[in-house]
């Protein structure tokens, strides 16, 4: 696996513009950004250019209520899901990201299968734009205490909407913040999971810093992700307690052990 620092989280203390420069500095070679979307998509490709960085993962726009966590299963939003997926397609285009985050939205009060219907139905339309670009779209199960009606909260829930598809340009987005706020066993959480992961990020509970490896299990469930033939990129999604570089010696372990570069 290779480290990506999450700039939003990681360097959101900085501007914009000097926080590719820092994770660069800090050694890293792929970034995740939440929104890359305050610039025109042309800033962000020649900002990854000029500091020798990959854009490995961003997400879908997101709006004002009802749309503040995505839109993809808003039922009657389909037009709103399309303005933002093709948003998300300019930056993958110009940035050459292959993996978009595609975020399904808060469902609270919806009629759940409603819901499904509009996530499906909006999925097929960017599987489209995904078959013919070669991108990747992902979905994460995000907790419910930090985002509380979003669609699904479980590995599980995703990873039945990937099984409708079953293609390798829709992917689970693994988070081990996320299990462990839902107080999932990350063992069997990550052998559940692994055969559909597509991406992985990791941040400790439960305020969301640096991991701590010794909690939880949490070294041994990275670990057994690797065994699992996971090769891809773990996004560091977490805010520094104090400065980022110090707060990367986390990661001294599982470099000693050849599981990160």
């Amino acid at each position: 696996m290779r480290l990506a620092a999450n700039l939003s989280w990681m360097y959101g203390h900085l501007p914009e513009q000097d926080r590719f420069a820092a994770a660069a500095r800090d050694g890293f070679e792929g970034v995740e950004i939440l929104l890359p979307y305050e610039q025109p998509p042309e800033w962000y490709a020649d900002a990854l250019r000029r500091h020798g960085l990959a854009l490995v993962l961003f997400n879908t726009p997101i709006d004002a209520a009802p749309g503040h966590l995505g839109w993809a299963a808003l039922p009657g939003a389909q037009a709103e899901f399309r303005r933002c997926f093709a948003r998300a397609l300019a930056v993958a285009q110009a940035t050459g990201c292959t993996r978009i985050h595609v975020m399904a939205g808060d469902v609270r009060g919806l009629d759940a299968r409603a819901c499904r219907d509009a996530l499906l139905q909006n999925l097929e339309h960017a599987l489209g734009h995904a078959r013919r670009l070669g991108l990747v779209l992902t979905l994460e199960a995000l907790n419910r205490g930090d985002m509380a009606g979003y669609f699904y909260h479980l590995p599980s829930q995703a990873i039945d909407i990937l099984r409708h598809f079953d293609t390798p340009h829709l992917r689970l987005q693994f988070d081990y913040y996320h299990c462990l706020r839902e107080n999932l066993d990350l063992a069997s959480a990550v052998r559940e999971a692994a055969p559909w992961i597509g991406h992985a990020q990791i941040a400790g509970t439960p305020g969301r810093h640096e991991p701590e490896l010794d909690r939880d299990g949490l070294a041994a469930a990275v670990s057994l992700l690797a065994s699992l033939g996971y090769e891809g990129w773990l996004g560091c999604e977490y805010q520094p307690r104090a400065d980022p570089a110090e707060g990367l010696r986390w990661c001294a372990p599982l470099r000693a052990q050849g599981l990160v570069a």
